[in-house]
């Protein structure tokens, strides 16, 4: 999963919403943009254009307030009067790329069409506004007037204005329709269409007419096979081992699950605790070792830092019953033979996004049942144990979606990487689909070459049972409450564990949105230091700290103390230059002991070394 879009270069992430609507009427079911993306893959992403049932209720509501509608109707009559007459101010936003070649401003007809174009949509989407505000008006007015409702629910007038409102629009309505016709306005910019783009015009003219036959050419390979979205990267612009995953190291255990990979001390003096990386398990390990200078690997490595990986296996329909339990007992098995290699009794555990959930459980079940290797601390990146939402993303998953998209995944016995990947795009579609739309179909170009976008279509899929617990899990906000998932026959109480942790999120993270990740930080029962990177989703991991010729831009805000709520803390704690990188090697560096004599040799017995890093998994489609 990535945030990024541009071909130079990525564009700034949109901030992450904050949770806006608090619900006044009895929300059962919340889930969160993870679970949004596992949930439209199973069954589908473009269901969104369609909003069904909040739809009709959403027409059923501007009917029966007539007036907005005539409001909104009336206001974009006279102005698209005024785009007629050339009197019309309406422009696009500075920063809005779809309209930055100069023809759409300086050439009439296209400046018109633009105007046009932007004033329809700000009319269409301010119905959803003023839907959204009616709904508000009459939950005060309801409350307001709760008393007289009481003494009158059982009058024929009551009855009968009930059974003709029985289906309000609620705040799922109101983000379900808002969604759609964000969708739909973002389909219908006049920068998508061939016909008028002047880009497309003068990439043909150029080329002579061959911008059109290379575009054919790329739309006709993007929709063979899946994901049907635009590509985002060549697909031979990296290879895993030559160009990305490089840091050295070896294969020293193979399991059905997964590879424990090993890596090679890069100083003379390491820490006597070693560390072991969970990556996601919806994507490969290698996000956490990119390209050289931009490797989370090779710089703990290179600060003194023993350090494993686990590279999970790219599943199939065999593998359908593996789920929360058979991935908490991999990781265990992988500390396991973490302290074994090194001969220590305690490692400690860095994981991200699902990863980092399937980590918070595993320490939930290592302290219910101590025997075996401790864990030394536990580090989450991007990692949402708190899943409570009620916004645009949480609005789309609801118990019966939830229960469509498990049906889906368990027919197929997993689900398909490449329907998650499409799913994603489809949630930033302005930015990943619609602008690789131009790029590579109107200008017949190909995408750059970028390392990020390469490994988010390195895809993996997820097994049913994986797939079903992630959702369930979310839909009942499961781990916030004590006893509210069991796991390897223990109930999971995150307020038990007493370990120091190390949780970071992204201050423009829309997949897992920092305040979540700040809230599950508080369901922690030991002292947790917590880290806000000015950057998204995978940004957050990416988080290189510079060179003296090319310095770090990253910002970041660091506290242990999470008694605040989030926007408090967000308000409160300074922030500092940098990337987080140095913070979490020295935070670490004070609870790995002592410093020993590197290993001359990788393995141990029991553990030979099967092959060099990044090993065989990672390279299975």
């Amino acid at each position: 999963m990535t945030t990024t879009s541009s071909q130079a270069s990525p564009p700034p992430a949109d901030e992450p919403s904050a949770d806006a609507i608090q619900e006044a009427d009895g929300i059962q079911e919340i889930a969160a943009a993870l679970d949004m993306l596992l949930t439209q893959a199973a069954i589908g992403p473009l269901r969104r254009f369609f909003p069904g049932a909040a739809g009709i209720r959403f027409l059923r509501a501007l009917a029966h307030e007539p007036g907005p509608v005539a409001a909104r109707a009336e206001a974009l009559g006279l102005e698209l009067g005024r785009i007629a007459r050339g009197t019309s101010s309406v422009a696009p936003a500075p920063r809005d790329r779809r309209f930055a070649d100069p023809a759409w401003t300086t050439n009439p007809a296209l400046r018109r069409l633009v105007q046009a174009y932007l004033a329809s949509g700000d009319a269409l989407l301010g119905l959803v506004e003023d839907a959204a505000r009616q709904r508000a008006e009459g939950n005060a007015e309801e409350r307001a007037d709760s008393n007289a409702y009481h003494r009158a629910k059982d009058t024929p007038s009551h009855r009968a204005d009930s059974n003709a409102d029985a289906t309000p629009l609620d705040w799922r309505d109101v983000e379900r329709i808002r969604f759609a016709l964000a969708n739909l306005v973002e389909a219908l910019a006049p920068s998508n269409n061939a016909l008028i783009s002047p880009v497309a015009w003068k990439a043909a003219i150029d080329s002579g007419g061959g911008s059109i036959l290379r575009g054919a050419r790329n739309l006709i390979s993007d929709l063979a096979s899946a994901p049907r979205v635009p590509a985002m990267v060549p697909p031979d612009a990296f290879a895993v081992g030559t160009d990305l995953a490089m840091t050295p190291g070896a294969v020293v255990l193979r399991t059905p699950m997964l590879e424990l990979i090993q890596y090679q001390p890069a100083t003379r003096k390491v820490r006597e605790l070693p560390l072991l990386i969970v990556p996601p398990t919806i994507n490969k390990y290698y996000i956490l070792d990119l390209a050289p200078g931009r490797s989370m690997i090779e710089y703990l490595v290179s600060q003194g830092q023993q350090v494993f990986v686990v590279s999970w296996r790219n599943p199939d329909k065999r593998h359908a019953d593996w789920g929360f339990d058979a991935y908490v007992q991999a990781i265990l098995q992988a500390a396991e033979a973490t302290a074994a290699i090194r001969g220590v009794e305690a490692v400690h555990l860095l994981s991200a996004c699902s990863g980092g959930i399937l980590s918070a459980i595993a320490a939930a079940v290592r302290k219910a049942a101590p025997a075996g290797a401790r864990l030394a601390s536990l580090g989450l990146l991007v990692t949402m144990l708190d899943q409570h939402r009620a916004d645009a993303v949480g609005a789309l998953v609801d118990g019966s979606t939830a229960q469509a998209a498990i049906a889906a995944s368990a027919r197929q016995g997993y689900l398909d990487g490449r329907r998650l990947a499409e799913a994603f795009a489809w949630l930033r579609p302005g930015d990943l689909v619609w602008n690789y739309w131009v790029n590579n179909y109107l200008q017949g170009r190909d995408p750059a070459k970028f390392d990020i976008l390469f490994w988010n279509a390195d895809t993996t899929r997820m097994t049913a049972r994986l797939h079903r617990d992630f959702v369930l899990a979310a839909v009942d906000n499961a781990l916030a409450s004590p006893g509210g998932v069991t796991v390897a026959g223990t109930e999971i109480d995150l307020g038990q564990l007493d370990l120091d942790c190390y949780a970071v999120a992204g201050v423009a993270d829309h997949i897992c949105p920092w305040q979540s990740c700040y809230r599950g930080s508080q369901l922690l029962g030991g002292r947790t230091r917590f880290v806000l990177s000015t950057s998204g989703h995978i940004a957050a991991l990416v988080n290189p700290v510079g060179t003296a010729a090319r310095p770090s831009k990253a910002r970041f805000q660091v506290s242990e103390d999470l008694s605040a709520d989030a926007e408090t803390w967000h308000r409160e704690t300074p922030a500092q230059p940098g990337s987080w990188w140095p913070d979490y090697a020295t935070w670490l560096a004070e609870r790995s002991g002592a410093q020993v004599t590197a290993p001359r040799s990788l393995g141990a017995d029991g553990f030979r070394v099967l092959e060099p890093a990044p090993g065989r998994y990672v390279r299975a489609a």
